[in-house]
């Protein structure tokens, strides 16, 4: 069974995919970006900022739909500029203290709305 996930705890899509989708014991998040979900703009600012809003879109969606930010198995992240790591790495740990997730990280050439960083995930339910 496959259920779609929508919440105003991230924001809404900005092009024809889910926040998420449950199927089989897992949830897979669309890539989010620093988009503000009461507002639906971006969080301007340097790539500290612009990851914390990231991920508490993440988190947001993550928690919606029913588990939890330990229950994070894999994230893939996005970045427009890899001297950026270091900084994104710094807000990123906060939100896997313990036991982090397996994670791909690539540098891109750009994101949509010129985000600095995009980052999805999958969770186990």
């Amino acid at each position: 069974m496959r259920d779609v996930v929508l919440t105003d705890r991230g924001p809404k899509p900005i092009g024809p995919y889910s926040q998420a989708v449950r199927v089989n014991g897992f949830l897979y998040v669309s890539g989010q970006i620093a988009l503000d979900p009461k507002t639906g703009e971006m969080t301007t600012g340097d790539i500290a900022q612009q990851t914390e809003r990231t991920m508490e879109n993440v988190k947001g969606i993550v928690e919606a739909a029913g588990s939890k930010m330990p229950h994070v198995i894999k994230t893939t992240v996005f970045l427009k500029n890899m001297s950026d790591f270091s900084a994104m790495n710094e807000v990123y740990a906060h939100y896997f203290s313990a036991a982090p997730p397996a994670r791909s990280t690539v540098e891109v050439a750009r994101l949509p709305k010129d985000a600095l960083v995009e980052i999805e995930v999958i969770a186990a339910l």
